[in-house]
C-alpha cells in the first residue's frame, strides 16, 4: 500500500504513493506525497506532504501534516533511526486513526470527535472525489 521513488532523479526529492487504509473513510484512495530530504537527514526530518487533498483533522489544506515523528526533539519524537519506509508506514496509520486531540484542523478535530458519521461521510466523499 506504500511506494515511493526518486523525483526527476533528484536524491533529495521523493515522491511517494500511499493506498487508503482498509476500514478508514479513504479506503480505494490513492494518495500523492513529496517528500524534501534535509542536508542533514537523517540528523534532521524530512519535510513530507500530501499533493491529494484529504480531509483529515491532522493534515491541513496546504498538505502540511501534524505528526511528532516528523518534528526534532524536543517537541517531536524524530530519531535518526526513523527511515523513509517507516515514516511512511507511521502516515498510513495516522490517516487509519486520525488523532483529533493534535489536530491542525480545528473544525475537522470537532467534527471527527463529535459526529464520527459525517466526518466520514466528508472524508470518503473528498476521497472519492480526488484521490484517485
Amino acid at each position: 500500500g506504500i511506494s515511493a521513488w526518486p523525483k526527476d532523479d533528484k536524491i533529495d526529492q521523493l515522491e511517494a504513493q500511499i493506498l487508503g487504509p482498509d476500514g478508514s473513510p479513504y479506503e480505494k484512495g490513492v494518495f500523492q506525497l513529496e517528500i524534501e530530504i534535509p542536508e542533514r537527514y537523517p540528523f534532521e526530518p524530512p519535510k513530507v506532504r500530501f499533493i491529494t487533498p484529504i480531509y483529515h483533522p491532522n493534515i491541513d489544506d496546504g498538505g502540511r501534516i501534524c505528526l511528532d515523528t516528523l518534528k526534532m526533539q524536543p517537541k517531536g519524537s524524530w530519531l535518526p533511526s526513523v527511515n523513509i519506509s517507516t515514516l511512511l508506514t507511521t502516515i498510513r496509520l495516522l490517516m487509519a486513526e486520525p488523532n483529533a486531540d493534535d489536530g491542525l484542523m480545528p473544525e475537522i478535530s470537532d467534527i471527527f470527535k463529535h459526529n464520527r458519521a459525517l466526518f466520514n461521510q466528508k472524508a470518503t466523499e473528498m476521497t472519492m472525489q480526488l484521490a484517485r
